[in-house]
């Protein structure tokens, strides 16, 4: 049965990895494509939202996990390489990331772009990557937990 107040995508390992990160925790929202069971064989917890888009269960998560203030990017999406940027590969997904964390933060983040291979690296110092069924290029993104005023 679902909580009163709590988005029904937030499965209940979801809501137990949100609530044992402290401040300055990453958790990554993977797309579909992303390694994820090979990043998390280095010690981040494999939580598997199969079938929820990022916005969705970004959405969701950012009802409850405030977003780091400390520092100046909360906010790292998994930059293109350089033959998607050559070929103008546009990347819609962001913008409705930013939308999104614009409506829980009440202002513009600024996010850090990372080069991919770098991405992977961070992401196996995360917290917790999500397996999403996300399938928008260029999907993943990563979140870093600010404080509970």
């Amino acid at each position: 049965m679902p909580l009163k107040l709590i988005p029904n995508v937030l499965s209940p390992n979801l809501l137990h990895v949100l609530a044992s990160m402290g401040h300055g925790d990453e958790l990554v929202l993977a797309d579909a494509n992303f390694p994820t069971a090979s990043v998390c064989k280095s010690g981040p917890i494999e939580v598997r939202a199969d079938g929820i888009d990022i916005p969705t269960l970004m959405d969701a998560i950012l009802q409850l996990l405030p977003l780091d203030t400390y520092v100046d990017r909360p906010i790292a999406l998994m930059d293109l390489v350089p033959s998607d940027k050559q070929r103008g590969l546009q990347t819609p997904v962001w913008e409705k990331y930013m939308t999104i964390a614009r409506k829980h933060e009440g202002k513009t983040i600024d996010v850090q772009l990372v080069e991919r291979f770098a991405f992977y690296e961070r992401a196996k110092k995360a917290f917790a990557v999500v397996h999403t069924g996300e399938t928008a290029l260029y999907g993943n993104i990563i979140l870093k937990k600010g404080v509970v005023a």
